[in-house]
């Protein structure tokens, strides 16, 4: 039997550090938890790490810098909102706001994360843009397990853990 390696429908599990180029300052790691874990060509994962650790086997490593296009894409300015300070008046009577912050906006199209960049008596200003947008990523990956993605996994576009027997 052929030897298996990263390709459509297999599900990979990867130990990862993802660092900025500019000032190596470490944005993400898999280090001391368990390996990520995700299935491969069903959009999970954003589109360049992909691309990247196709065709790699068990125990390859890869290092790689992707431009903002192939990672979190590039800031858009019309994501950055104006929102008037009233509607956080149940929020604050919990916990002061500060910039910063990172909040969660409840959007007819589901959960909108978002960071507050500025407080005004009047306004709070939202940005929407993913923290990562914008930046280029550089991540050392190393291949840890892979195995065929059950049909079940498959028909629902997502992993069911290392083993495929975890219910989502």
């Amino acid at each position: 039997m052929a030897e298996i390696t990263v390709s459509k429908d297999t599900v990979a599990s990867v130990h990862y550090t993802g660092t900025l180029p500019d000032n190596g300052e470490v944005f993400d790691s898999s280090e001391g938890r368990e390996p990520l874990t995700f299935l491969v060509g069903h959009k999970q994962m954003i589109p360049g790490f992909e691309e990247e650790i196709l065709g790699a086997k068990v125990g390859e490593k890869r290092e790689f810098t992707l431009t903002a296009e192939r990672a979190y894409g590039d800031r858009d300015e019309t994501g950055v909102l104006q929102i008037p300070r009233a509607q956080f008046a149940q929020l604050e009577a919990e916990a002061s706001l500060e910039a910063g912050m990172q909040l969660v906006a409840q959007m007819p199209h589901g959960p909108s994360p978002f960071t507050i960049t500025e407080l005004s008596d009047e306004f709070i200003t939202a940005d929407f843009n993913h923290t990562l947008a914008g930046k280029s990523l550089t991540f050392a990956v190393e291949i840890i397990a892979l195995r065929q993605a059950t049909d079940d996994e498959t028909s629902h576009g997502h992993a069911h853990g290392p083993d495929g027997t975890e219910d989502h």
